[in-house]
């Protein structure tokens, strides 16, 4: 896993709301994730190419469709890197002018 194309491709706006719509339904073909989104198919397909990359989302083919289903080991491999070490840290360590309140 390149965690520098997961933060990349965590980076877009799109690209986060294409995981939203994976998430909340999971096996959608490329053409369902992009209704609403006001973008080109080329454009979507290169977003959804990017996350596949990233290896943020797993595709696979069932007859002429290509399905997306989110793949959780980046994902966990992120938050245990990036963000738990950061829970350890109590608010009063960051900011000690704290204490007193």
């Amino acid at each position: 896993m390149n965690r520098d194309l997961v933060f990349q491709a965590l980076a877009d706006k799109t690209r986060r709301a294409l995981l939203d719509r994976i998430y909340a339904q999971s096996g959608r073909s490329l053409a369902k994730l992009s209704e609403g989104f006001g973008l080109s198919r080329q454009a979507m397909a290169k977003h959804m190419k990017l996350l596949e990359d990233a290896e943020l989302v797993v595709s696979r083919k069932v007859g002429r469709e290509r399905l997306h289903y989110l793949n959780p080991l980046p994902f966990r491999a992120i938050a245990g890197r990036w963000m738990r070490r950061f829970e350890k840290v109590r608010l009063q360590e960051l900011m000690p002018e704290l204490k007193d309140e």
